[in-house]
């Protein structure tokens, strides 16, 4: 791979931080979304998520950080996709692996963590999203419906 440079940690290349989103929709279509407690975007709604910890499954760190979030245990996720644009994140490069999952009744949720607030929004293409969380949404809207035709 001539003209690429690789940094190399310990033996291991310096790769882009893991993170995962959730897009948590209910039995009225409406998703969950949080209020960031702290920069970037503070104060502004992102989609449940974080960064993966060392020894963690993406899908065990979605669960759990949809739990420490917004209070509320998911069990099946649905792979949205991989979202790596390097300009994701003004803290640096990180790649996200996106969930869907989808929660029955009326979930009330709690916000803790790194949210500020959670609430159950009807129109998410009204409010502005954080990172590039209006691409993930876009994504798995077009997931859910394809799996509502099936």
């Amino acid at each position: 791979m001539a003209g690429l440079k690789r940094l190399f940690v310990m033996g291991m290349p310096a790769t882009p931080a893991l993170t995962t989103d959730c897009v948590i929709l209910d039995s009225r279509g409406r998703v969950l979304l949080i209020r960031r407690g702290h920069p970037p975007y503070k104060g502004e709604f992102a989609l449940p998520g974080g960064f993966v910890d060392v020894g963690e499954t993406v899908e065990d760190a979605c669960r759990r950080e949809v739990k420490e979030e917004v209070g509320l245990d998911v069990s099946e996720l649905t792979l949205i996709g991989v979202f790596s644009d390097p300009n994701r994140d003004p803290r640096g490069h990180t790649v996200s692996a996106a969930f869907l999952t989808e929660l029955e009744g009326d979930a009330v949720p709690v916000a803790g963590d790194d949210a500020a607030d959670a609430e159950w929004i009807e129109d998410w293409q009204s409010v502005d999203l954080a990172f590039d969380h209006a691409q993930i949404m876009s994504q798995a809207m077009r997931l859910a419906e394809q799996a509502d035709k099936s």
